[in-house]
C-alpha cells in the first residue's frame, strides 16, 4: 500500500502539468503549401504567445488587404536575430508564408526578406 501512495503522487503531478505545456494546433495553417506576399508592414506587434506581422498587401484587383502572418515567441524570434525594432510600420518586406487552410488573409511565417533583398532574422 505504502509503494501506491508515490505512484499515484506522480500520476498526478504529471496529469496536472500536462496541460501547462499544452500548446494551440498549428493545423489551420496549411504546412505543405507556401505563398509569397510583398507588401508594406503596418505593425509589427512583439508579443507574447506570438508575435504578428500586420502585412497590407494589394491583392488582384489593386485593393489593400490587411494580411495578419503569426510568428513564434518573441524568445525564439531573438534566438534567430529578429529584436523589436526589426519590422517598423511603413516597411516594405516580402514575406513566405504557409497560408490558411480556409483561404483567409492569414498565415505562418516561415521567411521575411527586407527591401533591401537581405532576409530579416533566420527562417523559423
Amino acid at each position: 500500500m505504502k509503494t501506491a501512495i508515490p505512484g499515484a503522487l506522480v500520476a498526478l503531478v504529471l496529469g496536472l502539468a500536462t496541460p501547462a505545456g499544452a500548446h494551440h494546433s498549428g493545423a489551420m495553417f496549411d504546412s505543405a503549401a507556401t505563398l509569397s506576399l510583398t507588401g508594406t508592414v503596418r505593425q509589427f506587434q512583439w508579443a507574447n504567445p506570438h508575435c504578428f506581422i500586420q502585412l497590407v498587401v494589394k491583392n488582384d484587383k489593386g485593393v489593400d488587404e490587411e494580411w495578419s502572418l503569426e510568428m513564434t515567441a518573441p524568445v525564439h524570434l531573438q534566438r534567430l536575430g529578429w529584436r523589436k525594432s526589426s519590422l517598423k510600420p511603413g516597411d516594405r518586406i516580402t514575406v513566405t508564408i504557409h497560408p490558411l487552410r480556409n483561404g483567409g488573409t492569414g498565415g505562418n511565417v516561415a521567411e521575411v526578406i527586407g527591401a533591401d533583398g537581405k532576409p530579416v532574422g533566420k527562417p523559423a
